[in-house]
């Protein structure tokens, strides 16, 4: 009988914990990832997601990758108020992103293929639009400002989709809040931005395997049916946020509700890179999460991905995607909290733009 090596004899050192972990000196094995395919620098990027896509698109910029902005911030505001006003986070003005199924209906409505969706959202005598509340964050004039507002975004969003080549999106969050009569998801749970929740109308929801997988197959299949003719096949970048949730309305500790939500979209993510070969996926989540990395990279709340995290994780991202990483020196300014200085609710309301689901931590300071 003829005896053959063990299919372990030839794998290399990233297959095995000893060589791809425990003897790594360094944060973080430089061969976590291998991409799929090469990205051009001459193609056109578009970014959304959850508050962690942030980090991706301006590291790209400022390495010279071409980050689609259809919605630019207007030449007389000053630079510092363009976080503010969600200029120049991502490559529309449409905020944070946490669900894909966010992302499917707001692709659909910008492309057409579905009926406008506008929620109009009072506070006093400001207007906000409901899929955007945090956007302006001290509301509108009226309610035609807001669908005025609304009707150019749309047509923005609807250029970058049908110009992009690829799309780099960040899964962040399984539970939402939805209007109960239309199925339309909101970025943030009504009466965080203003007060308005009706409990008749609002309802939670938290999406499972099944549905996310559907949501983004479905988004695939739009985007595809509006690909102008003679370009090349879209593709798609994805990751996962490792940033833990907030709070949870799933009637769960916070703790294994993020679990929850994580290990589902990471799932997720996985199959579809697994399938499909115009969809890769990036471990920002595994490098970021890694407890042996002897490194910290969260904050002192245990939630902000420092800037030495977020470094690490880009420079693992260019390093195999350019000749050269990017480096905590050259990448562009990052803001992070000290793990030893404490939190203000003063500070964590000036980012709310860059992340909507920081409202959610002024509800449970109120209970101390």
């Amino acid at each position: 009988m003829m005896m053959t090596l063990s299919p372990y004899s030839k794998l290399p050192d990233t297959a095995f914990w000893r060589t791809g972990v425990a003897e790594i000196d360094a944060p973080i094995d430089p061969n976590i990832y291998t991409p799929k395919w090469a990205i051009d620098p001459a193609i056109q990027i578009a970014t959304a997601g959850s508050c962690f896509a942030q980090h991706i698109g301006s590291h790209l910029s400022a390495a010279g990758f071409d980050i689609l902005d259809v919605e630019p911030a207007p030449r007389d505001l000053p630079a510092p108020l363009h976080m503010k006003f969600g200029y120049g986070i991502y490559s529309g003005r449409y905020g944070n992103i946490y669900t894909v199924r966010q992302m499917l209906q707001l692709a659909q409505e910008a492309l057409g293929d579905s009926n406008r969706r506008d929620y109009l959202w009072r506070k006093g005598d400001r207007w906000f639009d409901g899929l955007r509340p945090t956007i302006e964050p001290d509301g509108l004039s009226s309610p035609k400002a807001v669908t005025y507002h609304r009707d150019w975004h749309l047509s923005q969003v609807g250029k970058m989709l049908t110009s992009m080549d690829l799309l780099i999106f960040t899964f962040g969050l399984t539970e939402a809040w939805i209007d109960k009569e239309t199925g339309t998801v909101f970025p943030v749970c009504p009466g965080t931005v203003t007060d308005n929740f009706d409990p008749r109308k609002h309802v939670f929801h938290n999406f499972d395997y099944a549905e996310i997988y559907d949501d983004f197959i479905e988004l695939m299949a739009l985007l595809a049916k509006h690909r102008p003719v003679g370009k090349k096949p879209l593709k798609y970048m994805l990751t996962v946020s490792p940033v833990p949730l907030t709070a949870t309305a799933a009637d769960k500790h916070v703790q294994v509700a993020t679990v929850y939500s994580k290990s589902v979209l990471r799932s997720v993510a996985g199959t579809l890179a697994d399938r499909f070969p115009e969809v890769d996926y990036f471990p920002s989540y595994e490098i970021i999460t890694s407890p042996w990395s002897g490194r910290h990279f969260y904050s002192a709340n245990e939630r902000s991905v420092t800037a030495e995290g977020v470094a690490c994780a880009m420079s693992t991202f260019m390093s195999s995607h350019s000749s050269a990483a990017i480096t905590s020196e050259q990448a562009p300014t990052l803001r992070s909290r000290p793990r030893d200085e404490p939190e203000t609710l003063e500070e964590d309301l000036e980012m709310l733009v860059a992340c909507d689901e920081e409202l959610l931590d002024a509800f449970g300071r109120s209970k101390t």
